[in-house]
């Protein structure tokens, strides 16, 4: 079966997004390779060299992917989109859904919902927005 994975873009802070989530995701970080370190590394100004050019995150459930987007194009930063994570219990749910939104900003509460047992949504420090389900579905 195709599976699906989330590509982020990140202004310079794909490095620190990459282990924030690796941390709060119980994740395992595959890749993080910076510009400088790829094939072409030599060929950009140094300044883009920390820049990160490929990200990989596997987490139980699926993968996350990203990278820093190029310097001199402007970034707009992420829309139109949210990642939706599920966990089998709503206390599970709660703790990854506070982590993320530490720093960040709540669009909707972490609650009951008609769907699942919790929901709530997010948008953490780093610009992703989440959507994090948790708890027996109710559908």
């Amino acid at each position: 079966m195709t599976q699906f994975a989330a590509y982020l873009a990140f202004d310079g802070t794909c490095a620190e997004a990459f282990k924030f989530y690796e941390r709060t995701l119980g994740g395992k970080l595959q890749m993080l390779m910076k510009i400088g370190d790829s094939p072409m590394g030599k060929d950009v100004p140094e300044k883009e060299r920390e820049r990160i050019m490929h990200a990989a995150l596997t987490y139980e459930g699926g993968m996350l992917m990203g990278a820093d987007a190029p310097a001199n194009i402007p970034f707009d930063g992420m829309k139109g989109f949210c990642i939706s994570i599920e966990f089998p219990t709503a206390e599970k749910g709660k703790q990854i859904f506070d982590t993320l939104a530490e720093g960040g900003s709540v669009q909707m509460p972490w609650g009951e919902q008609f769907w699942v047992e919790t929901f709530g949504m997010c948008t953490d420090r780093f610009g992703t927005p989440w959507m994090v389900n948790a708890g027996k579905n109710k559908l």
